[in-house]
């Protein structure tokens, strides 16, 4: 395993430990409004606090990028971290057992090291680039179904935004009606991690933040997935949207979203 790479797992199993404390009293839990729809835990903010201390006990200088700490700069600049501690809020809140922490590493701009980790099922989702992507340790590759009739495909609501639900709607009625069938589970990293694994054959999003998708990118494309913005373009972290599947299946999505 990547030193980093290694640095991250702990991390995140750090993450993971509070989550699980923190979801045994879920009810208990203090809970604040930051949008419409969207919710910080006091859950949150500490499981990205034992992930960046975790890895600045390794590599002090360098920069973050969290949801509840936002930019943390630091002196080696061509090295920044992207953390979501708590990716499936809304779940954990409601009880929900699934959601997960995300975290990875880009290297001078380009995803380096992912760890996707769900606690509540021990499912470390991990990936180096060039070197595959792993869950639990043994290598997994996304899916190559023959038609998009026979596939599931995950996807997320604009429950952020509900004004955007007719435009979404329109696309989601074109979809619906060429695929096997749709899952929304409320995690994009884990919906990302189910599509490397070959649990789900596609995905689709808008309206999501770099820290949700940066690590389950990475996941994807180390095994063997392609990720796109909804134009087809290879680039889709900062651009707020993503499609992730085999090269048929987001072919397939993309037509409808463009």
């Amino acid at each position: 395993m990547h030193p980093m790479l290694n640095i991250a797992v702990r991390a995140a199993r750090a993450a993971g430990t509070v989550i699980v404390r923190g979801f045994e009293k879920h009810n208990e839990v203090a809970t604040e409004s930051k949008g419409l729809n969207d919710f910080v835990t006091q859950v949150d903010k500490e499981a990205e606090q034992a992930i960046i201390y975790k890895i600045q006990q390794s590599y002090p200088e360098h920069c973050f990028l969290g949801e509840e700490s936002g930019e943390v700069h630091g002196k080696e600049t061509d090295y920044q971290w992207i953390i979501d501690p708590l990716d499936g809020t809304t779940n954990f809140v409601k009880g929900i057992p699934h959601f997960a922490v995300s975290i990875a590493l880009l290297h001078k701009g380009r995803l380096d090291q992912a760890v996707v980790f769900d606690p509540i099922r021990s499912e470390l989702f991990t990936a180096s680039r060039g070197q595959g992507a792993q869950l639990n340790g043994y290598r997994i590759r996304a899916s190559k179904p023959r038609d998009l009739s026979e596939t599931i495909i995950a996807t997320g609501l604009p429950f952020k935004n509900k004004s955007a639900f007719g435009e979404y709607a329109l696309s989601l009625n074109k979809i619906f009606h060429e695929v096997g069938d749709i899952r929304r589970a409320g995690s994009a990293a884990l919906d990302l991690a189910y599509v490397a694994a070959g649990r789900h054959d596609g995905y689709w999003e808008r309206g999501i933040k770099s820290w949700d998708i940066a690590a389950g990118e990475l996941i994807v494309r180390e095994a063997g997935g392609l990720v796109t913005d909804f134009k087809g373009n290879n680039d889709p972290l900062h651009k707020g949207e993503i499609v992730a599947g085999s090269a048929k299946v987001v072919q397939g999505l993309v037509k409808h979203l463009k």
